[in-house]
């Protein structure tokens, strides 16, 4: 207990002397909300990885994966294809560049100058900032969940604690605290991936035999997960089925593309002063998913197998039912104590990462994007603002910790990312590639993705709906599909991801009616794409 407390302090010390320094350099509004953008391609990946992969996918999609197998390989597959190759030499280049001739700070900037529209850039702000709570809540559930199991402390304690000292770097230094504190917590991230990895394999006897076990106990799937279509961990879940539709419409394709339009992230793409710095970042971010999702997802299905093999037990049987356990149990049970200690740290260093990225763009979001809109005050007034609304994220985010249910993480991280796919997704893609894109359609296609996402998860969506309990007021039914007969494809559309109807809703309303309303003056499409 002695050597992960002084451990913890040694961490916090250099993470509170990273943000002080970001503190000393920021100077102006493009240093609070841009780094200066003068950040080099090591620090900017890391920042971006360390930003995107959390104790949410450690720990929340790591329990996920000791569920549901090993398809959630196919998650990080996207993680890399898309949202590192995809987002960073397509997406980013274009972002850094369009930024840039538009002088815009954030991403809800970005799309309102695109577009010439004060409503774009404060409806996309003030989106960022009602709903980044919950995906924050997710990753500072997972961090206190670790701190519960391995330093023994109450789990709301750990939510109040952990909180106040985040808050401290976050609210005073700026992008550039966040992005040199995140470097420095990626670098560790990695490191604990590395050990975990070798030790896991260590005691299965390498990966063959460790596959050949995890294989073997098929049958001891869980029987509500086989009702719903699991057939084993290394099997995966049969094709059609309500688990293999959760599996695949959720976690890999609303997870996966989701990651194009978060607004932390995009972000990052205009912190670098060339494209060459994003090229470089390619190699960087790779290496750092395959050695973070790469690992976690494997390892979370191989821990049944160790579980199994030590004390005849399932990973979710350890963690007492609740997924978000799994991870840690596994950690504290099986690990060496000493590792216990340094993965501690990793996962501090993880939640810190997303959760100061997380914090600084919600506060933006509402300073820049809302208020300054509005008020028509300028740079100096709206850091003062963002600086409050960053401390107004930090409270709700720790609201929402407080309350929500357990086993949430991954599905806050689902519903967080899909929503801002939704939502952004079209009006960003094609405002970086379509000259013919116009306010019109934009604002169609937000309002159409935002408002199909929203009714599918109130009215259709299982968990989603149940647990909210509208639809259920409204019509006496826990979703609009839940009398249809079990197995039926109505039926099934409960397990159904709201942006398999969604996305394609925003992409067909926002060409539509772009095609049909008038088009930009020729003088706002050449400063847009000035620069390129």
């Amino acid at each position: 207990m002695t050597a992960k407390i002084l451990t913890a302090l040694v961490y916090f010390a250099v993470v509170f002397y990273l943000g002080y320094r970001g503190w000393k350099e920021t100077q102006s509004s493009d240093d609070y909300m841009l780094a200066g953008r003068k950040m080099k391609s090591f620090v900017m990946a890391m920042s971006y990885g360390a930003t995107f992969i959390s104790t949410s996918a450690i720990i929340g999609f790591g329990g996920a994966s000791a569920m549901f197998g090993l398809d959630l390989l196919w998650l990080m597959v996207l993680n890399i294809v898309v949202g590192i190759v995809i987002a960073m030499l397509v997406f980013g280049k274009r972002t850094r560049r369009m930024g840039l001739a538009l002088n815009a700070s954030t991403f809800p900037e970005l799309l309102g100058r695109r577009y010439k529209s004060r409503f774009i850039q404060a409806f996309s702000g003030g989106t960022v900032f009602v709903f980044i709570p919950l995906y924050a809540a997710a990753v500072l559930i997972g961090i206190c969940r670790m701190l519960e199991i391995s330093l023994g402390i109450d789990f709301h304690l750990a939510l109040v604690v952990f909180t106040l000292l985040l808050a401290v770097y976050v609210i005073s230094g700026g992008m550039k605290a966040v992005m040199y504190t995140e470097a420095f917590q990626g670098c560790i991230m990695v490191g604990m991936m590395l050990v975990l990895l070798y030790v896991v394999w260590q005691k299965l006897g390498g990966f063959s035999q460790g596959f050949e076990l995890l294989s073997s106990m098929a049958p001891l799937m869980p029987e509500k997960l086989k009702a719903l279509g699991m057939e084993g961990w290394t099997q995966g879940a049969r094709a059609g089925s309500p688990m293999w539709l959760v599996i695949w419409t959720t976690l890999i394709y609303g997870v996966g593309l989701g990651v194009l339009a978060q607004p932390q992230l995009v972000v990052r793409f205009m912190t670098v002063p060339n494209d060459r710095e994003l090229e470089k970042g390619v190699i960087y971010g790779t290496l750092f998913i395959l050695l973070i999702p790469g690992v976690i997802y494997s390892v979370g299905a191989f821990t049944n197998a160790i579980f199994y093999k030590e004390f005849g037990k399932l990973s979710i049987q350890m963690a007492g039912g609740n997924i978000d356990k799994i991870i840690p149990t596994f950690i504290e049970t099986i690990m060496p104590n000493w590792y216990s200690t340094l993965f501690l740290l990793a996962m501090l260093a993880a939640a810190m990462s997303t959760l100061a990225s997380q914090y600084h763009v919600g506060g933006t979001s509402l300073g820049r994007d809302v208020y300054e809109q509005y008020a028509q005050k300028r740079s100096s007034a709206s850091v003062k603002v963002a600086r409050y609304a960053v401390t107004a994220t930090v409270f709700i985010t720790l609201l929402w910790a407080w309350v929500l249910p357990g086993s949430i993480i991954a599905r806050a991280t689902a519903f967080f990312f899909g929503l801002c796919l939704a939502t952004f997704l079209p009006a960003y893609l094609l405002g970086l590639f379509w000259k013919g894109m116009t306010r019109a359609g934009a604002i169609t296609a937000m309002l159409g993705g935002f408002a199909a996402s929203m009714f599918w998860m109130l009215f259709v969506h299982g968990k989603a709906a149940t647990g909210i309990g509208l639809c259920r007021t409204l019509t006496g039914a826990e979703t609009l599909v839940s009398h249809a007969a079990a197995g039926s494809l109505v039926w099934k559309l409960q397990f159904v991801d709201p942006n398999i109807i969604a996305l394609p809703l925003g992409v067909l309303l926002s060409v539509i009616v772009s095609r049909c309303t008038q088009s930009y003056d020729r003088q706002h499409i050449d400063n847009c794409w000035s620069e390129f």
